[in-house]
């Protein structure tokens, strides 16, 4: 099991990455620029994408929001393989409702993410699988 967590925040990361370790997610691979993701993902397509990301949406230079307008060419490939979650501590139900829009986000998680999210994922995940 693999998952990219992308966020500009430090401590975000760090709480994130402790609750997907906890859980047992082996690998975990952080980002603290979008753009960085972006590039590694695309990269990465069809073979070594990850089982999932946890995607922040507000980050300088370029949105989570961005970044999944920059995926949306690849949507096909990444579908198959990756599941995308918005991680976010905004409260604003448009972004929750904006994020239905794209067919790669699979859910929508409040910060911080807790062991009861990480494994709604891990289900959600290893029901595609069955």
């Amino acid at each position: 099991m693999h998952s990219y967590i992308i966020d500009d925040d430090h401590v975000s990361i760090f709480l994130t990455e402790r609750a997907l370790r906890t859980e047992g997610v082996p690998k975990v691979t952080t980002f603290l620029s979008p753009k960085e993701a972006l590039s590694q993902l695309v990269q990465e397509i069809p073979d070594k994408l990850p089982d999932f990301v946890l995607l922040d949406l507000n980050m300088p230079a370029m949105s989570g929001w961005e970044l999944l307008d920059a995926l949306d060419p690849y949507e096909e490939e990444i579908s198959g393989s990756t599941r995308i979650y918005i991680l976010t501590s905004s409260l604003d139900q448009e972004d929750a409702i904006k994020s239905k829009d794209y067919s790669l986000v699979h859910g929508f998680i409040h910060k911080p993410l807790d062991r009861e999210d990480v494994k709604s994922i891990l289900a959600q995940i290893e029901e595609d699988r069955a």
